[in-house]
């Protein structure tokens, strides 16, 4: 028993190889998929990363099923990812290339429905966005972007946003240096 689970069925370089070929060709269907492919999963996404899980599986671990064997493939992903991850942060030029830059899908109240189309965004799912950011509608928004990390990024126009804490707080002085003009004023 012990001996099947610990007896690699493959090279342990083939396993190694393996694996990161996998990855990349993964990685590269997510690039090509999109950026909103990672961050919005509704069940339709969910339903492909499950099996495109059980598709590459056999491509990843080959004719090996030993203990061993997955250990290494799962070391094997996790220190490709956490390269990946590594050099994407020491070199801007990699992460856009790899990752993509920002889409602009609303500007000065405009819907983008070309980007958007782009992007698999539906509308609804902006006005809800913006919604959550306390504006009305699309043309509250100055503009409105998809990052490569799937997050869209709104900025509502200065008019419809809400007050900051410093708003408040000038306001506030201002009311005080009214009252105590008022009061230096005396009654009348």
């Amino acid at each position: 028993m012990w001996h099947d689970m610990m007896t690699v069925g493959i090279p342990i370089a083939e396993k190694v190889i393996r694996t990161a070929l996998v990855y990349v060709v993964v990685l590269a269907l997510f690039r090509i998929s999109g950026k909103r492919g990672l961050a919005n999963l509704n069940t339709f996404d969910m339903a492909v990363v499950f099996l495109l899980s059980n598709v590459v599986q056999n491509a990843v671990i080959g004719p090996d099923d030993s203990l061993l064997g997955g250990v290494i493939g799962a070391v094997t992903l996790v220190l490709l990812n956490a390269a990946m991850n590594r050099w994407l942060a020491l070199d801007e030029r990699v992460g856009r290339v790899l990752e993509g830059t920002p889409t602009t899908v609303v500007e000065d109240g405009e819907f983008d429905r070309r980007a958007a189309l782009r992007l698999s965004l539906r509308r609804a799912e902006l006005e809800n966005a913006v919604r959550m950011q306390k504006g009305d509608k699309l043309s509250d928004v100055a503009s409105a972007s998809l990052e490569p990390s799937g997050q869209l990024v709104i900025v509502l126009k200065p008019t419809e946003s809400n007050a900051t804490r410093g708003d408040i707080a000038r306001v506030e002085d201002r009311l005080a240096a009214i009252e105590a003009l008022l009061r230096s004023r005396g009654p009348g």
